[in-house]
């Protein structure tokens, strides 16, 4: 397993407890990391997906939201909702991994912890997602080639 999934199994985990005791994150991580000897850089790349995901949460929670009809957030399973957040943070934020692997990466993640049921499910939400995050980069781009469309849009 590379260190980058066992990464992002590590920060369900810490997720997961967050759930529980949402005003406690640093007491969380430490706890979890002295119970969990690991190398430093899946603990590395789990803290940061954690602090970071916890930090843009409701910006992120609205993107699930907006791509999940028929699926409040409050009422997915709880480890799917996780799996979600990490993967659209990482799509946010993660510069250095094409957007396929990082989906695939939580599909196998879903599948792992959650069954093949929550990857189809982890799938189609996150397809959603990055094809809206792709025409929003396409729209943003276009406007920056022609300054012109910029001016009529005022």
């Amino acid at each position: 397993m590379g260190s980058r999934r066992k990464a992002r199994e590590c920060a369900l985990q810490i997720l997961f407890e967050l759930e529980f005791s949402p005003d406690h994150l640093e007491e969380i991580l430490k706890d979890y990391w002295a119970a969990q000897p690991v190398k430093a850089e899946v603990k590395e790349y789990a803290t940061w997906l954690v602090e970071g995901l916890w930090q843009h949460r409701a910006e992120i929670d609205r993107t699930i939201e907006q791509a999940s009809e028929h699926w409040r957030l409050d009422r997915m399973a709880m480890v799917d909702r996780n799996i979600l957040r990490m993967a659209v943070f990482e799509l946010f934020f993660e510069k250095t991994l094409p957007p396929p692997i990082i989906i695939d990466e939580a599909i196998e993640v879903a599948r792992k912890f959650s069954g093949d049921e929550a990857a189809v499910f982890v799938n189609g939400i996150l397809d959603g997602i990055y094809k809206s995050l792709k025409k929003d980069r396409s729209d943003h781009e276009e406007k920056d080639r022609n300054p012109d469309k910029k001016e009529e849009e005022k």
